[in-house]
């Protein structure tokens, strides 16, 4: 059973209406560089649309409202908070995190545990426990009917003896309980509730800004009438060019009265469509695999990814800034732009890793790493020990230019100019600091067996891939707006997630997850050109 909460408007331009109420009847977009990042329901009506350049949404709105994006710090925070109290009612952790305004809940075991409960002669004086060993947290509800809105038609002769039926019931009023708890907080959301995480993405996003959906499909041909209608592209887990390819297939084959965009019900019902054929179209070089069948069941609903538990530490927290195609070209340019880096970086890092409850740090990165693209593509990185005073001074406002002086700094001496700057501190090791959150750090390093001080070198060749040995290293989170389909990892994940390869969304290529920024950077400046 899963649900998938979403606060529609992001939490980032909520974030700026909830400072400016005034703002909330505006139209309203949150900038990043040329870059519409997000905007609100009103500037949507107006056509704007997220990721649109920010001249041709003031042609379409000119009293559109700019706020600036580019200091995501409030808006992490918001996030993180938000995150934090949804898992607190989770039973089993699995609450996974994609982007800053996503959410998705196995609540299997709360819904099963709470179906067991349920007085069938007293259905609507129904009690809601939130805790196996204690009785008295939850709320009452009624379960005679769903909360919020329903897609497909509730006409069983018996509602109480389908089991499926009651089990979304019941989720559907978790949901509502969770809803109004983030509402408390001052942030809208919506939610899709149904079996898997497919199709309660789909779902949710009938009924936005502010409401809930739960699809009541009890059969697969109710489950299809839902699902088909869906833009093959709408598909998450269907990447961009991996659409363009099933629509080309499809238009070779001069069947009759195809639907412009194409569906999912389009293609799953023509007759070319097949196991065997979508292997062997989509089996490329360098193509994942697991493609066609994932495809295959996805046009089906069928959706076995799990709903991923949450990593304890972010494997990595990155920031990452670009300076046009003239780029820096001084060391004393350089350099200031790197201590404005990483003066953010240290404030991400205490932001995430210090535990203010406890007054400890809950990990620390052992290592530093940064990457330049030097010239016009080519990009290169190395890493080194993270020095350990940086735990102690990491409020210091001299900290930022010390670590950028004597560490980052030396070693990019030859590589200037620089277009691209990324500043990340990874390989993170969990921390029994003491009370005072001035545990001994060295200790910490000691006792996880860490290296002596090494550099390594990755270098991009001028398509964004990998030249010589990709690095064992894990992907995390940078400073960039992200906004994941609920079918895979992505670009850059916000909790920090580790993996190796990981699909590109926008032409279906494997790339190792430390070469995820280049690679996509990569892409924004195609997008620069072809306009």
């Amino acid at each position: 059973m899963a649900a998938a909460t979403r606060a529609p408007r992001r939490r980032d331009d909520r974030c700026i209406e909830n400072q400016q109420p005034a703002l909330r009847a505006l139209p309203l977009g949150v900038k990043q560089k040329g870059i519409l990042a997000t905007c609100n329901y009103v500037a949507r009506r107006h056509g704007i649309k997220k990721l649109m350049p920010i001249a041709e949404a003031k042609k379409l709105c000119p009293s559109l409202v700019l706020a600036d994006g580019e200091n995501l710090s409030p808006f992490r925070d918001v996030s993180k908070r938000l995150y934090a109290l949804l898992r607190s009612y989770s039973w089993n952790g699995r609450v996974e995190r994609l982007g800053l305004d996503e959410v998705f809940l196995d609540v299997t075991d709360v819904v099963s545990y709470n179906v067991e409960l349920l007085n069938r002669n007293a259905l609507a004086e129904s009690f809601f426990c939130l805790s196996r060993s204690n009785p008295e947290p939850g709320f009452p509800y009624d379960a005679t009917s769903f909360a919020g809105c329903v897609w497909g038609a509730d006409d069983e002769p018996d509602p109480g003896a389908h089991t499926l039926r009651m089990r979304l019931l019941v989720a559907s009023h978790l949901a509502h309980h969770l809803r109004m708890k983030v509402e408390a907080e001052g942030y809208t959301t919506a939610c899709g509730i149904s079996t898997n995480k497919l199709l309660a993405k789909l779902v949710g996003d009938k009924n936005k800004p502010q409401n809930q959906t739960t699809l009541l499909a009890l059969t697969q041909p109710a489950l299809l009438a839902f699902l088909d209608p869906h833009p093959l592209r709408k598909i998450p887990g269907i990447g961009t060019k991996t659409a363009a390819l099933l629509e080309s297939s499809l238009l070779n084959t001069s069947l009759p009265d195809l639907p412009d965009p194409l569906t999912s019900g389009a293609l799953r019902a023509a007759p070319t469509t097949s196991p065997a054929s979508l292997t062997a179209l989509l089996s490329t070089p360098g193509a994942d695999k697991s493609l066609p069948s994932r495809i295959w069941a996805l046009l089906h609903g069928a959706d076995p990814s799990p709903v991923k538990p949450a990593r304890e530490l972010p494997a990595q927290i990155s920031i990452e800034d670009s300076y046009g195609r003239a780029g820096l070209a001084g060391r004393e340019w350089v350099y200031r732009a790197l201590e404005g880096i990483v003066v953010s970086l240290l404030g991400r890092v205490g932001v995430d890793l210090w535990d203010g409850e406890s007054g400890r740090w809950r990990g620390w990165p052992r290592t530093v790493r940064v990457a330049v693209v030097a010239g016009r593509w080519k990009r290169v990185s190395r890493s080194c020990a993270l020095p350990g005073w940086v735990l102690h001074e990491i409020a210091a406002a001299e900290a930022a230019k010390r670590l950028v002086r004597e560490t980052v700094g030396p070693l990019f001496e030859r590589l200037i100019p620089v277009s691209v700057l990324n500043v990340c501190v990874t390989n993170m090791v969990g921390g029994e600091a003491d009370g005072s959150g001035m545990g001994d750090i060295g200790e910490m390093f000691r006792r996880r067996g860490v290296v002596e001080r090494s550099i390594a070198v990755t270098e991009m060749s001028d398509n964004g891939d990998v030249e010589g040995e990709w690095q064992e290293e894990e992907d995390g989170a940078s400073d960039t707006w992200d906004d994941y389909p609920a079918g895979g990892d992505d670009a850059v994940d916000a909790d920090g997630k580790s993996g190796g390869s990981r699909k590109c969304l926008r032409c279906d290529r494997l790339i190792p997850g430390f070469a995820a920024l280049a690679h996509e950077r990569y892409h924004a400046l195609e997008l620069e050109e072809d306009r």
